[in-house]
């Protein structure tokens, strides 16, 4: 018999699971090849990059400028689980919505899924900060890397399917790939909506002392974190350093099929190799945290960093579909562990009580990564004529990241943090 808390990891594994189905299939895959060929057709092909790059800023500053503030609210009131099942459902909705986006609606397509990249990063922010509730000091790095890899099979597993309903519509009764792709992220909010159940029925958040407090408290208590940070240095540090990695991750994730598109990769190439990311990206972020026990979380991710400063300058140079496929199986190798070891890093150096408004800052962290990397891309692109160019400028996050990491000093605590 599965135990409770057997039970309360799993239903946490498996939300990744669900929303996963976003990332890879929304945000990485087949949305963007779909933006530039159908939604933005009416466009030139650089100028429909340059507007998928400024759909994916406008998003991320969104969350980003919200993100503390939802944060703090949730841990005042003690129900991270009532946000996050609200902000899930408005990336489901908007997500299905995206099936009636066709020729032309690029405005259409942008405006849905900026509502539906909302949904889905502003509900992350709670769930992961319940990563406290389910995992102990030693079992972090592992649960952590888990869940990223239950992302990586969950959204791989619906991709692939979505794959074959695009690659061959007659096997699904579909009329065509262009309603196969339609369909496709129809099957998204499906998936998300089925599979984050379990999250609901088996994990408990702790209990809070001060629920159901004004919504004025956590406002006053961002300023007061944001005054009080040295006593936090060390996450901050962290915060700052996760900023410029983070930064050249989400553009890589973000930007890369709409490249390919425009420097002419077919379409079957570039979804295949997003959806091989996917299958090795689950056995890699298992590795990454074993790497993680021997070498340390911190070590394991500068070999992440020191792997995409290498993709950053193949990006560069690449011509072909066999190039872009090379560069998938790195990024596959390195995403999920450098990502899900920066979370499980983070966590243990912040206060239990205040997980989510200090998940909300990491959150913003990330977000506000994702404004500076996507906005380069396009403006750089538009300016040259090419978005090669703006590939470069990645490598200075990755390094001045590196640099910033090394300041941490891992080891010490704070009141109020995760126990060992």
């Amino acid at each position: 018999m599965i135990s409770e808390h057997k039970k309360s990891i799993i239903g946490w594994l498996l939300y990744d699971w669900a929303n996963s189905a976003f990332a890879t299939t929304i945000m990485a895959a087949v949305l963007p090849v779909y933006y530039s060929k159908v939604a933005g057709s009416l466009l030139q092909a650089q100028t429909a990059t340059s507007y998928w790059g400024y759909t994916n800023t406008l998003a991320m500053l969104l969350v980003a400028l919200c993100a503390p503030f939802v944060g703090a609210t949730a841990d005042y009131r003690g129900n991270k689980l009532k946000f996050l099942g609200f902000l899930a459902l408005l990336g489901i909705f908007s997500t299905a919505l995206l099936y009636f986006v066709q020729t032309g609606d690029w405005i259409l397509a942008s405006c849905l899924y900026m509502v539906g990249f909302i949904g889905f990063s502003s509900a992350n922010i709670f769930y992961d900060s319940l990563l406290l509730s389910v995992a102990t000091y030693d079992t972090i790095d592992h649960i952590s890397s888990l869940g990223y890899a239950a992302g990586y099979l969950g959204g791989g597993i619906l991709l692939a399917i979505n794959t074959a309903m695009i690659l061959s519509p007659g096997w699904f009764g579909i009329s065509s790939s262009a309603m196969g792709i339609r369909l496709s992220f129809l099957s998204v909010s499906v998936w998300w909506l089925l599979f984050m159940i379990p999250l609901f029925l088996y994990v408990n958040e702790p209990f809070v002392q001060n629920r159901g407090a004004t919504l004025v408290n956590p406002f006053r208590d961002v300023s007061k974190t944001l005054k009080e940070l040295k006593k936090y240095r060390n996450a901050f540090i962290f915060l700052i350093a996760f900023w410029l990695y983070n930064d050249g991750i989400g553009t890589i994730i973000k930007m890369a099929a709409i490249f390919g598109s425009e420097i002419g990769i077919g379409a079957n190439h570039l979804i295949g190799a997003i959806l091989a990311v996917q299958f090795i990206g689950f056995p890699f972020t298992i590795l990454f945290a074993r790497l993680a026990k021997k070498i340390s979380a911190r070590r394991a991710i500068y070999v992440g960093l020191v792997v995409y400063t290498g993709i950053t300058i193949g990006g560069y140079f690449m011509q072909t579909a066999l190039h872009f496929w090379i560069l998938a199986v790195a990024v596959g190798m390195v995403q999920g562990g450098t990502q899900a070891l920066s979370r499980s890093l983070f966590a243990i150096m912040i206060p239990q009580a205040k997980a989510a408004e200090f998940f909300g800052f990491f959150d913003m962290s990330q977000k506000f990564s994702g404004i500076v990397g996507p906005a380069l891309f396009g403006f750089v692109g538009y300016l040259c004529g090419s978005s090669r160019v703006g590939i470069v400028a990645l490598i200075v996050f990755f390094l001045g990241g590196m640099y910033l990491l090394h300041r941490v000093r891992i080891g010490e605590k704070v009141a109020g943090q995760v126990s060992i």
